[in-house]
């Protein structure tokens, strides 16, 4: 049976693979008795010079009843040099482990800002915007059941009504719909 700090390892290898650098590693607490903590890898300069790339690992190692064909972790990438946006993604994973399936179409509110930079308050979960399928789907690390990199975007709280009369990939093609750019327009009704 594989430890916690193994499973972590194979995950490492493959981010290894993907980004070809080294991260920087911050470790979070656990929030909940028994469960291990949950790593934040940040990724500067990926996907290009003055992005940052954030990657949790920790929350794949608790259980959600819908979780059937894998176990989720979860990757931002924005264009910002601001921690502020993988750590709060990382925040998330560890206070909502076990309770929040991270689902693809899942609304998360922060709470406020999530960066001075920007008024962006909330993430919704799709696919990670700068990987294949193939390199963000069942990635042994071990374990029972396989890891799935799932995409935090974030967006406005004013969006929220939008993205669900839309869906998420309608969303996603509006013209001020900008993965990556934290500090766009609201996206409105077309």
């Amino acid at each position: 049976m594989t430890t916690p700090r193994d499973r972590l390892e194979k995950f490492l290898e493959r981010l290894d693979a993907i980004f070809k650098v080294e991260p920087e590693f911050f470790p979070l607490e656990s929030k909940l008795a028994g469960v291990p903590n949950l790593a934040c890898m940040v990724y500067r300069d990926i996907p290009e010079v003055d992005h940052i790339t954030g990657v949790t690992y920790g929350l794949s190692e608790v259980t959600h009843p819908s979780w059937r064909l894998g176990k989720p972790e979860l990757i931002i990438s924005v264009q910002s040099t601001d921690l502020a946006w993988p750590l709060a993604v990382a925040e998330l994973a560890n206070q909502l482990r076990g309770v929040c399936p991270f689902g693809y179409g899942d609304v998360i509110d922060f709470g406020g800002r999530i960066s001075e930079e920007s008024e962006l308050s909330a993430f919704f979960v799709y696919t990670p915007s700068i990987l294949a399928p193939n390199a963000a789907l069942r990635i042994d690390v071990g374990a029972a059941e396989p890891v799935n990199l799932a995409g935090m975007l974030p967006i406005y709280a004013s969006e929220r009504a939008l993205l669900s009369e839309l869906g998420l990939q309608q969303f996603c093609e509006q013209p001020n719909f900008d993965r990556y750019d934290v500090r766009r327009s609201a996206v409105t009704h077309p």
